[in-house]
Order: C-alpha cells, then sequence, then structure tokens
C-alpha cells in the first residue's frame, strides 16, 4: 500500500530492502511512524488474509497518532472530514484551528490510548496534502486568530505561515493527491465515485490489528514490546541530527539531538539475536555502528522540495541517505542454507 500523505524523508524506495534483511519476523515495531510507508510496504498482508503478526508504530507528532487511530477506528467518520475541495481560504482557517487545539490533542492521546479525533485526523491529512514544502501544523509563524479574524501579530505565540495552496496535479487536492486509483490518476472508479472511500476502508483494514501509541520513541522499545513477543523488526527513522546537515527550511523537527540518543540506543542493542534494527541516517552520521558490525546500506532520496530550496542542500543531501542494519539482520549477501525453516518458524 501506498502512504497516505506526502512525508519528506519518507522510506518508501527501501521497503524492500528492509524487509529483505528484516524477513517475515512475527513482532515489528517502528517509533517514528510518520506516514507509515515502512509498515504499509511490507510484504505478505492481504484483506482476505491478514497475518498473525504483531505490530507497534508510535509517533511524538500528535496529529500523526491521531490521524492513524480515527484511521484505524473511524474510517468513515474519517471520510467525512477528509473529502473537500482545494481552497485556499479554507486553508488557512482549518490550519489555524488545528495549531490552536496540538497542545490539547497531544494530552489526550497520551492519557488514553484509545482517544481520537476524526475531524482533526480529517482535517490534517486534507490541509498536508494541499499545502507547499514543510511546517504545516508546526505552530511557527505570525499569523494568528483574533476575534474570529487571521491577524498578523509579532507575539511568540503558536501561529501558522500563510501560503498559497499546491496548485499542481490540476489542482485536486486531496482526492487527486492521495487516490490514484482510476483513468489517469484521477480516482475515478468508474461508477461516478472518486475511489476515496475504498482507499480509507483498505487502509483501515490494513491498520485494524495495529497498535498506535502517541509519545517519546523510547516508551516501545522495551523488552516488553520488543524481544519478549519474539524475533522483532526495529525500524527507526528519527529526525536527522543537526550534525547530519538536513535543511531545517524544508524539514521542521521539534529535537535534532534525539538522532544520536537513538544511535546511542541502537549501539547498546545491535548484538541482541532477537533484535533485528535498521537505522536511517545520512553518511557519516552513524559510522560507529559500522564499526561495531553493522551493515551500511546507500541509497538515494528524490530530494522532494528539499530539491527546490534556494541553497540546493534538498538535492545534495538526497544522494547522502545510508541505512544500517544491525548485526542480526538477514545476510543478503550469503547463500540460504540447504533446508532451512521459513522464517515464521525461527526462535
Amino acid at each position: 500500500m501506498i502512504a497516505p500523505f506526502p512525508w519528506f524523508g519518507g522510506k518508501r524506495k527501501v521497503t524492500g530492502e528492509v524487509w529483505v534483511r528484516f524477513g517475515d519476523v512475527p513482532n515489528y515495531v517502528e517509533p517514528f511512524f510518520g506516514s507509515g510507508a515502512m509498515l504499509l510496504g511490507r510484504p505478505g498482508w492481504t484483506n482476505d488474509k491478514p497475518m498473525p503478526w504483531i505490530e507497534t508504530v508510535n509517533d511524538k507528532d500528535g496529529y500523526v497518532s491521531n490521524f492513524w487511530r480515527a484511521l484505524k477506528s473511524d474510517p468513515a467518520a474519517l471520510l467525512h472530514w477528509v473529502d473537500w475541495p482545494v481552497n485556499e481560504n479554507d486553508l488557512h482557517a482549518r490550519h489555524l484551528w488545528l495549531v490552536a487545539r496540538k497542545s490539547e490533542l497531544t494530552a489526550r492521546l497520551e492519557g488514553d490510548p484509545d482517544y481520537y479525533d476524526a475531524k482533526i485526523a480529517g482535517w490534517w491529512l486534507w490541509g498536508i496534502c494541499v499545502w507547499i514544502g514543510g511546517g504545516w501544523c508546526s505552530g511557527n509563524g505570525p499569523w494568528k486568530s483574533v476575534n474570529g479574524v487571521m491577524t498578523k501579530t509579532g507575539d511568540s505565540g503558536m501561529g501558522v505561515n500563510r501560503k498559497r495552496v499546491h496548485l499542481g496535479n490540476s489542482g485536486m487536492g486531496v482526492n487527486r493527491q492521495l487516490v490514484h486509483l482510476g483513468d489517469a490518476g484521477m480516482g475515478d472508479d468508474g461508477d461516478g465515485s472518486n475511489g476515496l472511500e475504498a482507499w480509507i476502508t483498505a487502509l483501515a483494514a490494513r491498520l485494524a490489528r495495529v497498535r498506535v501509541c502517541s509519545g517519546d520513541w523510547r516508551r516501545v522499545l522495551g523488552p516488553t514490546p520488543t524481544e519478549k513477543l519474539g524475533v522483532t523488526g526495529i525500524f527507526l527513522d528519527p529526525p536527522y541530527s543537526a550534525e547530519a546537515d538536513r535543511d531545517e527550511e524544508i524539514y521542521t523537527v521539534d529535537d535534532l539531538s534525539v538522532a544520536n540518543d537513538v544511535r546511542e540506543w541502537a549501539m547498546n542493542n545491535g548484538n541482541n539475536p532477537m533484535l533485528r534494527i535498521a537505522l536511517c541516517g545520512y553518511q557519516g552520521e552513524h559510522d560507529e555502528l559500522t564499526d561495531a558490525g553493522w551493515t551500511a546500506w546507500a541509497w538515494k532520496a528524490n530530494g522532494g522540495y528539499g530539491a527546490q530550496s534556494a541553497n540546493g542542500r534538498g538535492r545534495a543531501n538526497s544522494a547522502r541517505e545510508v541505512v544500517w542494519f544491525s548485526p542480526h539482520c538477514i545476510d543478503v549477501s550469503a547463500p540460504a542454507p540447504q533446508n532451512a525453516l521459513p522464517l515464521e518458524y525461527l526462535p
């Protein structure tokens, strides 16, 4: 399945390599879930025969976690709020409305594992698909709602930036950007519908058994959600560190030092035979892992909007992508042993 919204730094291009090295692990954990490209790219899952996997995902961003919870629990309500034409006034008004609810949303998600808000999820998804570049719902910007009027202020409170709506792809917004199911990618199922309902329903079916957490990445990496459930694939895609020289104008993150903490955790747990770990970063960012026996696999990203930035850093950085695989990941260079047991039978 394709990730449901544009996500800067998404790893859809490397899903095949990661799952070959993970194998058909019975347990999977992803602490920085984002657009979910890695989980959605996992082979072997079908609507007709859901697999008996245990899968746990997490994201610190409340908007992201809320979207996945709403999609999983109430796809019909999500569909109601996301299906809307492109309108620049609506984009700004909804952006302000969403940012004003960020703190309360995050607190509710962290306090109740079953909580979600379908309206917030739908408007957030609609907006991120018609927004240009990064910074959607970051809360950084001079524009605020003052007595119901969008006003430019000079204070440092939570605000938004003004941007023109995305006018590419015929300007069709969420229906055009998300679905791509029918004639010329216009999302027409042939019966007059736009295909969005079928697509949302299929995604909800995929997420039905997935456990969605919201909070710090460490909360889902203890022994209980990982090795105690069997051989565990762990996909780590933290915000790249400040030392990686990532384009902050495009990739907005709260803390550029988290990658260093993630690398330390990976170093301390890489030799655990129950864990198959993949850590994403830039060339030179996690070389300590290579020295410790990890395999560094280089790949090239598309660059996205970062390739269009004034300094061209996004284009240059697209060729610096690396995934480090822990020593107990499957060695793809070694021939498979004869009479080997299927992966699901491995301890």
